[in-house]
């Protein structure tokens, strides 16, 4: 064999191994993971992290302990490219300026008690308000502006723990109340948050995730042409405070039926007077099925990037609302101006103001009981 061809022959065998190799790198599925890195300092010099959650098919959610936040989401569309489907900001000082809750964990209760007041085993309990004579989330210093404490949980899919402690009479709350929100991202695009928590004396507690979604990619206009399928056969009225009046009425015949599919614009601005009270859809919806069994929520879809969203949860009620106070003051990812409903969430939850309501399921933890919950967003393509 001469030089010249044993010299081709090499070549080729290198040519092939080289494509082998590329062939084999290309079909090897990425790694799912998890990294923190720093997001920054409060001002009293408290160091805030962010943690980032990647799966194999590429999701990614990042969260960051200062009101355990998801900053990001990012998520497969149609066309095969990846967007950031949430509402938020690029750096910690976006957080640390009035927002309304992007991304953040809300509580010790979330949504609204009326007048900031409550009994509970016949004492009157008084509570910090911020929302004309309300209680919103938790009140001025709620679970969305404290410094969670990280932690990788390991095994399994990438996961992340957050742990607060809140103390005996923070925001007018009785009891020390220990919450745990664990974050996990797994193999089938899901985003599931569990909820737990303990306390040492009788109190009330009712923690969710207050994420604005645009399933287009945040800053892409607004959301009217999602179309949206709740299971949820009643909601709550409420009154002009947004407190629900304590009646659990029909979605029959009202713009507040979502059992089929609709889209969030088709009667949003109907002559309704609920529809008029929130200035479009901010409203407790009862989920149907047995609260405290995992069970469907909601379904939405956005036609032109193809993504879709389903909710699942433990909870007995939904706050859907459609970012009907955004108004275009606060810029966002980009600088952004996130005008009125560019977003919408799906805060799984008891019911606003349960405290005064008997009737409602009781948001009531007693020491030596658990608080827990469960609510997974799912995403796909169609």
């Amino acid at each position: 064999m001469s030089l010249k061809t044993s010299t081709a022959i090499l070549s080729l065998t290198a040519a092939a191994l080289m494509m082998s190799a590329c062939a084999q790198k290309k079909e090897t599925p990425m790694s799912s993971s998890i990294t923190k890195a720093s997001f920054g300092k409060l001002a009293d010099g408290a160091a805030v992290d962010i943690y980032t959650l990647k799966n194999a098919a590429g999701m990614e959610a990042a969260i960051t302990t200062y009101g355990g936040r998801i900053v990001s989401l990012k998520t497969v569309g149609r066309d095969g490219k990846f967007a950031d489907v949430v509402l938020g900001f690029d750096n910690l000082e976006g957080y640390l300026g009035d927002n309304p809750y992007f991304g953040a964990l809300v509580g010790r209760y979330g949504n609204r008690i009326a007048k900031g007041h409550f009994k509970l085993d016949g004492k009157d309990y008084k509570l910090a308000v911020n929302n004309g004579v309300n209680s919103l989330h938790g009140g001025l210093k709620g679970f969305d502006k404290v410094l969670w404490t990280g932690r990788e949980v390991p095994g399994g899919d990438p996961s992340l723990e957050l742990t607060y402690v809140s103390k005996d009479g923070e925001e007018g709350y009785p009891g020390t109340l220990t919450q745990k929100v664990t974050y996990t991202l797994t193999a089938a695009n899901e985003l599931k948050i569990d909820y737990s928590a303990t306390t040492d004396q009788d109190t009330v507690v009712n923690v969710t995730n207050h994420s604005y979604f645009n399933l287009a990619g945040q800053g892409q206009g607004d959301v009217l042409g999602h179309v949206v399928q709740l299971s949820a056969a009643k909601f709550t009225p409420v009154d002009a405070g947004l407190i629900p009046t304590g009646e659990l009425k029909s979605v029959e015949g009202t713009p507040f039926d979502f059992r089929q599919p609709t889209a969030i614009g088709a009667r949003i601005n109907a002559a309704d007077e609920q529809i008029k009270l929130g200035g479009g859809y901010d409203h407790n919806f009862v989920v149907d099925g047995t609260p405290g069994t995992l069970r469907p929520v909601a379904r939405v879809t956005e036609p032109v990037s193809g993504r879709v969203l389903e909710v699942s949860t433990t909870e007995p009620g939904v706050q859907f609302y459609t970012g009907n106070f955004l108004d275009g003051t606060v810029k966002g990812k980009g600088g952004v101006a996130y005008a009125k409903r560019s977003g919408f969430c799906l805060e799984t939850q008891h019911f606003p103001d349960s405290p005064n309501h008997p009737d409602f399921p009781t948001t009531t933890l007693k020491p030596g009981a658990e608080y827990k919950s469960t609510t997974l967003f799912k995403f796909s393509v169609q």
